[in-house]
């Protein structure tokens, strides 16, 4: 029971954050999401030592274990309107998913081995 109730209290720490994201990004209008201004503070906070990570560890763990379910009423709602999103600009859409893919997976990389030789250059 102590362990559900740290569960569900790491939750509402992250949903907070995101409700403070979002409210940042409606008080200064910010182009960038509420959801993504919410991760960021979540990283500064981490980084500055305020939140330790063990504080949130077991919600967050339970939140990456079942991450697919997340994407499943997305999923139904593009099968939904797949005519009408492809119909339109279906040719831009797909250019835009295959480009910001292949940025994502490049960075990624770059960055994780980046990070590999630093780290062997720090063990030798």
């Amino acid at each position: 029971m102590v362990r559900l109730f740290r569960i569900i209290t790491h939750i509402f720490f992250l949903y907070v954050l995101l409700l403070v994201g979002n409210f940042l990004q409606e008080a200064f209008q910010l182009f960038i999401p509420g959801s993504v201004i919410g991760m960021l503070l979540l990283f500064a906070l981490l980084k500055l030592g305020i939140v330790k990570l063990r504080w949130i560890e077991e919600g967050t763990s339970l939140l990456l274990k079942h991450l697919t379910l997340f994407f499943i009423p997305v999923t139904v709602g593009f099968i939904e309107y797949f005519d009408a999103v492809f119909s339109v600009r279906g040719v831009l859409l797909l250019s835009i998913t295959i480009i910001s893919t292949a940025l994502v997976m490049g960075g990624s990389g770059a960055v994780s081995e980046y990070l590999a030789r630093r780290k062997e250059v720090q063990h030798d």
